[in-house]
């Protein structure tokens, strides 16, 4: 995927896109994670980063708390989900497919904590 040319991102939006593309296919963060790993700004921010560039990174790894898929986008995220054999769960028959959070959410190694390895100084 190509990333918007760096000059036109903030430090804060590129730091953003570093973690998500980060995340292994199958697995996924927060956007409240991604907040935390960055120490900087919180869930909404993330969000908004992802809603304006978030199309050039792997979005789908990239979710709410509760593990639904994007609003509006639910069919694509599921499919790359199927795809990469993401785990999901169905809370109640009948009810949206989401993210299984437990067995999905990625457990950084403490090699990671200080950033994805191609992650800017």
């Amino acid at each position: 995927m190509e990333r918007p040319a760096d000059h036109a991102l903030t430090d804060y939006a590129d730091r953003v896109l570093t973690w998500a593309e980060a995340v292994p296919p199958g697995r996924v963060l927060t956007y409240g994670d991604i907040a935390g790993l960055i120490g900087q700004g919180g869930p909404r921010q993330v969000g908004r980063v992802m809603a304006t560039y978030g199309g050039a990174v792997p979005w789908w790894r990239v979710v709410r708390a509760d593990g639904l898929p994007l609003p509006g986008q639910e069919r694509r995220a599921l499919e790359h989900y199927r795809a990469e054999s993401t785990p999901l769960r169905d809370l109640v028959p009948g009810s949206p497919t989401r993210v299984d959070m437990r067995r999905a959410r990625w457990q950084l190694d403490p090699d990671h904590l200080a950033g994805p390895a191609d992650a800017p100084d």
